[in-house]
Parts: C-alpha cells; sequence; structure tokens
C-alpha cells in the first residue's frame, strides 16, 4: 500500500501561543499580554466570550497595537468582522464559525487562517485541503476552560505532523509540566489560556513554556 503524500502548506505559526482569557477590564487585559509579550510568547489569540460588541473592538484594537510593537501576530477567534476591521494578522475558527474557503477567500492570502479540529484527524485534512494555515487539536489535557472538550491523545499529534505538512498548535490543559510531551509528539505551538493568565507570574510562566520550544536560528 501507498503511503499517503504529507500535505505542505508553509506558514510560521510555533512556540507560545496566548489566548488571552475573558476579561472585561481592558487595561488589565493589556498589561497581562504586555507581560506574555515580554516572556516570549510568539502569537497572540484574542478571545472574549464576555465582552459586547464594542467592547469587544476595543480590546481588540488595544491588543493588536501591543502585538504590531512586538511584532508578534495577532489573530481574532470566532470573528471575521472583526479581524478585518482592525486589519488583524489573522482569524480562527472553531467548528461552528463558518465555512473555511468562504473564510479564507474574504480574508485574502495574506492574513493566517486557524482552524479547530479537535480530537479528529481528518478535520485537519479538510481544513488544509480548505485552505487553513494551521490546525489546532485538543483538548490535549484535562482543560477548566472547556472541561467537556474531547480529549486529543498524544498519538493524534503525531500523526498529524506526519500526514499535514502545516503548523500543528495544541491546546487544553497545558500547563509548563506537560507541554514538552506535546512537543516533542510533533506540537509546532502550545495554546494556553490559564496557566498563562491565570497564574501570579504572567512573564515568568510565558519564559517557562518558551523555553521549552528551540530557540530560532538554533
Amino acid at each position: 500500500m501507498t503511503p499517503e503524500r504529507p500535505l505542505v502548506r508553509s506558514r510560521r505559526v510555533a512556540g507560545l501561543y496566548a489566548v488571552t482569557p475573558d476579561e472585561l477590564d481592558t487595561n488589565l487585559l493589556a498589561q497581562k499580554v504586555r507581560w506574555a509579550l515580554a516572556g516570549g510568547a510568539r502569537i497572540v489569540q484574542y478571545r472574549s466570550k464576555s465582552a459586547d460588541v464594542a467592547l469587544r473592538s476595543t480590546q481588540a484594537a488595544t491588543l493588536l497595537a501591543l502585538c504590531r510593537r512586538a511584532g508578534i501576530p495577532f489573530i481574532v477567534n470566532d470573528d471575521i468582522d472583526l479581524a478585518l476591521a482592525i486589519d488583524a494578522d489573522g482569524a480562527h475558527l472553531g467548528r461552528n464559525d463558518g465555512d473555511i474557503r468562504t473564510v479564507r477567500a474574504t480574508l485574502g492570502k495574506d492574513r493566517v487562517l486557524g482552524v479547530s479540529c479537535y480530537d479528529q484527524l481528518e478535520l485537519g485534512v479538510a481544513a488544509f485541503n480548505q485552505g487553513a494555515d494551521y490546525v489546532a487539536f485538543g483538548s490535549a489535557f484535562p482543560s477548566s476552560t472547556k472541561p467537556r472538550a474531547a480529549r486529543a491523545p498524544l498519538r493524534l499529534y503525531r500523526e498529524a505532523k506526519a500526514r499535514l505538512k502545516l503548523p500543528i498548535v495544541a491546546i487544553g490543559g497545558i500547563t509548563p509540566d506537560n507541554a514538552a510531551l506535546l512537543i516533542d509528539a510533533g506540537a509546532d505551538a502550545v495554546a494556553v489560556i490559564s496557566a498563562l493568565f491565570e497564574v501570579p507570574d504572567i512573564e515568568a510562566a510565558a519564559h517557562r513554556f518558551s523555553n521549552l520550544f528551540p530557540r530560532e536560528g538554533s
């Protein structure tokens, strides 16, 4: 039996992927993101389930400015209109956030498109074929953010790495103590909320995650 040909698309998504917590205080949220960037976060995703439309726009624009100054990509979760309105670097889609091909065409080729694929490699293949730049699998471990989420076993990251030659992101219950297992299994990036933003020292936590990845140029 002939092995399946690996699918290849080149996009730079790697390292600590900081996903913002629900925080209605924009100044506090911005400070938390500053600390994460200072600790080595390589990509930031704005995710808010509680803010209204006006606040989401304000917060996203504020964080975009921080990421621009740091030279770090800024991604908007779930909201394509907001991503376009503030000229974000890309968007991330969940299961019910729109047709991937349509969103790809709307975003254009120069913005990053990420897609959640949960615990199913087949969704990752479909996302690639429809134009995704990276795919995310999880929950890697039990997650306080999504306690009922399906679990993605370590072997899924290995299979995805072998089949999909595009960045693989792990998400869900990831801490500095278990992230290495995912990196060793093939994850290019680890997406983190609680273990990054809900700790006393965000910058130190970011450093711990960042130090698990190879140094650029090494």
